[in-house]
């Protein structure tokens, strides 16, 4: 599957936008957040819940977006991000299946928040305006076409809109909170701090669901991704920022709405309240901040679910979706997708009726959370699959990210989508794990064993031909080893060296060679493979054995470089130790060319022992161009992977003849140590002194030394 889709198919002549941080992600993402819930039911969630379990239900939720934002921020920081968001994330790291799946997904629930932000604009107007109550469905008609075609102008338009809306929005919460710190009691904050749960089906995950959608405006920013400048910067910057600015506000809400209203205006009359008790008397401030906030957060899901939808048409992973992937020539504009948003968002208005008692958005409320929290259990999940299996490809730049935070984030989603809903958190894993199945190919057909041997073998049959059919990507890398040895008990060194590349992220093979007639010495051949594996198993090495028999050194080399290959896991480094036998020259030169011939890399060591210090080892890399300079780059970034090297230092050294050449050298290497995201200090030498000399001079004390 050709996922370059993605960036404008129509050719150069379309024109992206370019936005920055706090206009294309900390807007859209702010102004979704601080949405209807904090207007019209913040209230009701704390009457019902009372401060404390208000608080829980915050932090709970925050819990949640918080981890999904440190994968988001990790997962945006390691691959270029296009178009598409939480999708284009998801599918880079678990493939287009479970894209296409999450990405349908994140589309419905962003398509479905429109009418429900539309509906909660809606049930402000009347309750302001009791009068107009009988014009309710024909309201939210009137604003769905109003924000329909502000997102058709474009992005930048909508952004500049949002801008005068967060203005207004600013302005009221300044007015609603201030009224509040006014009107606060103690006594009435204590007597509203613990819950009442009082209703059918009314519980704290009932609530919980009700008030989750007040902090899934994380992915109106992340969806922007293919409208701005610098996603990997912007993204986890504006993301983040959202996040805490949401959490301080509703936080402040909570406390002290708690200590300035009764329960039963709480849960009867919050909003009249806000309005009544606001600074100065100002509460059409209120008024216009509940209109600007649901009528922003509808705005930024009418501009995010359709670019999530074009994505997915670009990717061609449903061929039938193919022409919703057609963007503007200017803006690069998902109209297309945009067209059947606002019919999904038709639909929803008429469904819900002339009712302005606010059923039908909580029902909405439930949906959107069901949906939001299995995209966000996919975010997380995709991070902690880059993460944890170990790709030498993923180091993200950004540094505040681990797997296990990606793993709690996942698994929170899943336990918090059944806790809110059993039976309806079954049904919608049932239909992604449908549509999944609808999505994939070719079904996965394992042949089981009678024992674990057998299944594992079916297993692994099966991957390596799917392995064998995907083309191969540099992103994909993983260090395949085969190691040239005699007798393993000589061969310490070389083989250490070769597991701290390859053990954990790839594959090693310990090879040797036994000469003579495979008839006469077979039972040698035995013996010298038990050797081997008892090598590894009292070393505790994770690698493979080898032992082939042929007539003499040479041909058992070569015969080994040849024929060696498993399919895809064929080695693309050969490791060997250094020959200084003069007789041995020649042949060893051969098999370095046969080396280069077959198209793998090639080690040498020179072995010197073991390192016997654990600190303060350094790794010396002498620079001499990009040929191999990526490769030893690459094998120093794995060494230090391990725990025997997690502390080591790293240094790019380059000789140059003069000193006008020293600063250039150096910022080409600094550009190149950033972009490979290494921890690693340049140094450019001036010096017109043999090589060797030079090398000796300032490595002789390093741990390892790569040389190219």
């Amino acid at each position: 599957m050709d996922f370059d889709n993605n960036k404008h198919p129509e050719g150069p002549s379309v024109v992206p936008n370019r936005l920055g941080a706090f206009g294309g992600v900390f807007t859209p993402s702010i102004l979704t957040i601080l949405g209807v819930i904090m207007f019209m039911r913040s209230g009701f969630v704390i009457g019902q819940a009372g401060i404390f379990h208000a608080l829980l239900i915050l932090f709970l939720a925050k819990t949640i977006t918080t981890l999904t934002s440190l994968s988001i921020s990790a997962v945006s920081t390691n691959t270029p991000v296009a178009g598409g968001g939480a999708y284009f994330l998801i599918s880079r790291a678990l493939g287009g299946e479970f894209g296409g799946t999450i990405g349908l997904a994140l589309f419905s629930a962003q398509a479905i928040s429109v009418p429900f932000y539309i509906l909660g604009f809606t049930e402000a107007l009347v309750r302001t305006f009791p009068e107009i109550a009988s014009h309710f469905r024909a309201i939210a008609f009137a604003a769905t076409v109003i924000l329909f075609s502000i997102s058709y102008v474009g992005a930048k338009w909508a952004i500049k809109t949002q801008y005068l809306i967060m203005t207004i929005l600013g302005i009221s919460i300044v007015t609603f909170i201030g009224g509040a710190m006014l009107h606060f009691e103690q006594d009435q904050f204590l007597q509203n701090w613990s819950p009442a749960y009082n209703g059918p089906g009314i519980s704290f995950w009932k609530v919980f669901a009700i008030y989750f959608p007040a902090v899934t405006g994380i992915m109106a920013g992340v969806n922007m991704s293919g409208d701005l400048e610098n996603p990997g910067r912007s993204i986890p910057m504006g993301t983040l920022a959202a996040v805490a600015v949401g959490l301080l506000i509703y936080l402040g809400q909570i406390l002290l709405c708690g200590g300035a209203q009764t329960r039963e205006q709480l849960l009867e009359v919050s909003f009249e309240t806000l309005c009544s008790q606001a600074l100065f008397g100002a509460g059409f401030f209120v008024v216009a901040g509940v209109l600007a906030a649901t009528l922003s957060s509808a705005l930024g899901s009418f501009l995010g679910a359709p670019r999530v939808l074009q994505a997915v048409a670009r990717d061609r992973v449903i061929p039938q979706l193919s022409l919703l992937g057609k963007g503007s020539r200017r803006g690069d504009e998902p109209h297309r997708a945009l067209l059947l948003t606002v019919a999904i968002t038709l639909a929803v208005i008429f469904w819900a009726g002339n009712n302005a008692q606010g059923a039908a958005f909580n029902v909405l409320a439930s949906v959107v959370t069901m949906f939001f929290l299995y995209t966000y259990g996919m975010v997380n999940l995709a991070a902690f699959v880059e993460s944890f299996a170990g790709n030498p490809s993923f180091r993200p730049r950004f540094k505040y990210y681990h797997w296990t935070s990606a793993l709690f984030g996942a698994a929170g989603c899943a336990a918090t989508a059944f806790l809110i809903n059993p039976l309806a958190a079954l049904l919608a894993a049932g239909l992604l794990v449908l549509l999944y199945s609808l999505l994939r190919r070719k079904l996965l057909r394992v042949r089981f064993g009678d024992a674990r041997w057998g299944f594992l073998f079916s297993r692994l049959r099966d991957n390596l031909l799917k392995l064998a059919r995907l083309p191969g990507h540099p992103k994909n890398w993983r260090p395949t080893v085969l190691v040239l040895m005699r007798d393993p008990d000589t061969y310490l060194t070389v083989a250490m060296y070769a597991l701290w590349i390859g053990e954990d992220r790839g594959l090693v093979t310990l090879a040797r060679v036994l000469v003579g007639d495979l008839q006469e010495i077979g039972n040698l051949k035995q013996t010298a493979v038990a050797q081997l594996n008892g090598f590894l198993e009292e070393n505790d090495f994770k690698a493979l054995s080898t032992v082939v028999v042929t007539r003499s050194l040479d041909e058992g080399i070569t015969a080994l470089l040849q024929g060696h290959p498993i399919g895809p896991l064929r080695p693309n480094i050969v490791l060997m130790g250094w020959t200084s036998d003069p007789e041995r020259s020649t042949s060893f030169v051969q098999h370095m060319n046969s080396v280069r011939l077959l198209g793998m890399s090639l080690i040498l060591l020179r072995d010197k022992g073991l390192p016997r210090l654990r600190t303060n080892r350094r790794i010396d890399i002498w620079w001499r161009g990009r040929e191999n300079g990526s490769l030893m780059a690459l094998l120093a970034h794995l060494l230090t992977l391990n725990w025997d090297w997690m502390d080591s230092k790293i240094r790019l050294l380059r000789l140059v003849q003069d000193e006008p050449g020293r600063e250039p050298s150096a910022n080409a290497l600094c550009q190149l140590v950033d972009a490979a995201r290494l921890n690693a200090q340049v140094c450019v030498l001036v010096s017109e002194a043999p090589f060797a000399e030079v090398v000796q001079r300032h490595s002789g004390d390093a741990t390892v030394v790569f040389l190219g």
